[in-house]
């Protein structure tokens, strides 16, 4: 599977986060709200949930009319848009908590999965199997980690080159983080 082909058919996706769209798209706004009806997402809602595959529509056409960097952009405002479970104090907790607010935020079949993994005092691996490209990936990846990192340290997030990689047509992707 690659980026932008949804695992399952059927799957949706709650309007809080298909509205990270939006908001990383900042003084484009009306831009983004243009792309996302042109995908059959027409005034979305923080409340409404909406295709999966229509989402990822919007997300190829955004890569390939506007670039990665918004598409970095997007990601790094998911965890201000998408639901959290609370009482995450650390960048492990943060790190750990991706997946469980990926499951809150869709529904409906196979999604794929955010796997931390401590690899150090202050490294980690993220292994992101789900159908989001890569640079969303690592946005959401580095907002976590930047959001609850120990104060004075630099957070550092790189897509690991040695592992597959969804641009390449792989299901999965892994960033090296260390903070």
């Amino acid at each position: 599977m690659a980026q932008f082909q949804a695992f399952a058919q059927g799957v949706t996706v709650n309007g809080q986060t298909v509205l990270s769209i939006v908001d990383g798209m900042g003084t484009f706004r009306e831009s983004a709200l243009k792309i996302l009806a042109g995908h059959g997402i027409k005034d979305p809602t923080a409340m409404g949930w909406y295709p999966q595959q229509a989402w990822l529509d919007a997300f190829r056409e955004i890569f390939q009319s506007i670039g990665v960097s918004t598409l970095y952009r997007i990601g790094q405002s998911i965890p201000k848009n998408a639901k959290f479970p609370p009482g995450i104090e650390s960048v492990e907790q943060a790190l750990s908590a991706v997946d469980v607010a990926y499951h809150m935020n869709h529904r409906g079949g196979e999604i794929g999965h955010y796997t931390f993994t401590k690899t150090g005092d202050k490294r980690a691996t993220m292994v992101c199997r789900n159908p989001y490209p890569c640079d969303f990936d690592r946005g959401i990846v580095e907002a976590m980690a930047q959001r609850f990192r120990p104060q004075g340290s630099i957070v550092k997030v790189q897509h690991d080159s040695t592992k597959p990689c969804r641009k390449s047509q792989s299901d999965s992707c892994t960033y090296l983080v260390s903070w």
